[in-house]
């Protein structure tokens, strides 16, 4: 595997991911497919403050997996290996 290859494979997982996730959030309000909007986040709950006194930092990060986005990923895995 090249390094171009490994690149094209996670801009498909991510893409796979953000679908997934709209898809999930979007459907989360129907009954039937509430269980695509169920996951889990990880990350910083309040952001990380870096005061230099001149210049204030603010780093932050959460990511959400849902099951759509799950979902998502595995099938951008598929698309990548037809590629």
């Amino acid at each position: 595997c090249s390094a171009q290859t490994i690149w094209v494979l996670l801009l498909l997982w991510l893409i796979g991911i953000v679908l997934g996730g709209f898809i999930g959030d979007y459907l989360g309000g129907i009954t039937s497919l509430k269980w695509l909007a169920y996951g889990k986040s990880f990350g910083l709950t309040s952001p990380l403050v870096l005061d230099m006194g001149v210049v204030v930092i603010q780093f932050g990060l959460t990511i959400r997996f849902t099951i759509a986005g799950i979902i998502g990923m595995i099938i951008a895995t598929f698309i990548y290996k037809k590629m």
